[in-house]
C-alpha cells in the first residue's frame, strides 16, 4: 500500500532505512545518521511546500520512501524538483521503488497549487556505479543528462554522480 508519510508516526522508521543507507552505501552523501526528529521534519518540510513525500507498506509497516524536493531555491528553477527513493535494504527488488516513483509521478504532475505549480520536470542524482538505480529511473522515462567525476568522497574514495531528468508529460506512468 502507498500512502502519504505522516512526519512524526513514520519519522523513527524512514530515519532506520535511511540510515542504513548513510552507513553503508553511496546512495546519499550523508555520513552521520539521523535522528527521527530530524527526519520528521524534513517529511513536514516537504510536505509543507506542498509537495509529495510517500511510504510503502507491508503488513510489517513502512518498506521504503520516495519524495520530490525543490531542486534550487532561485525562483526561475521552482518548476523543477528533485527526487529520491529509498527501500528498506530486505524490500529491494521486489518493484517498491517503481511503485513509490510511479506515483510519485502521478502526483507531482497534479501538482496545480503552490509555487512549483506546474511541475515541469524532476531530477534524480545518482551516485556512479549503480545499475539498480539507472535502470530504475530510465524505465520511468528519466534520461541521463550529464555525470560529474568525483565530486563526492565517502568511504575514503571519490564518487562520480550522474545526473537523470524527466519532463514530467513525457513520464512512463
Amino acid at each position: 500500500m502507498l500512502r502519504d508519510a505522516v512526519p512524526m508516526e513514520d519519522a523513527a522508521r524512514l530515519a532506520e532505512i535511511y540510515n542504513f543507507y548513510i552507513e553503508t552505501d553511496t546512495a546519499t552523501f550523508e555520513v552521520d545518521p539521523i535522528g527521527e526528529a530530524i527526519m520528521a521534519s524534513r517529511v513536514a518540510a516537504v510536505q509543507a511546500a506542498g509537495l509529495p513525500y510517500l511510504v510503502a507498506t507491508d503488513v510489517l509497516g513502512v518498506v521504503g520512501y520516495a519524495y520530490a524536493s525543490p531542486f534550487h531555491e532561485r525562483a526561475a528553477y521552482a518548476h523543477t524538483l528533485n527526487c529520491s527513493v529509498y527501500v528498506d535494504r530486505r524490500s529491494r527488488g521486489e518493484g517498491i521503488g517503481r511503485q513509490l516513483y510511479q506515483e510519485l509521478l502521478r502526483r507531482v504532475a497534479g501538482v496545480s497549487d503552490g509555487p512549483h505549480a506546474p511541475v515541469h520536470s524532476l531530477v534524480a542524482g545518482i551516485a556512479l556505479p549503480n545499475d539498480a538505480s539507472v535502470a530504475l529511473h530510465e524505465a520511468l522515462g528519466f534520461r541521463h543528462k550529464g555525470t560529474i567525476a568525483e565530486v563526492g568522497r565517502k568511504f575514503d574514495r571519490w564518487i562520480d554522480v550522474g545526473y537523470w531528468q524527466v519532463t514530467v508529460g513525457d513520464a512512463y506512468h
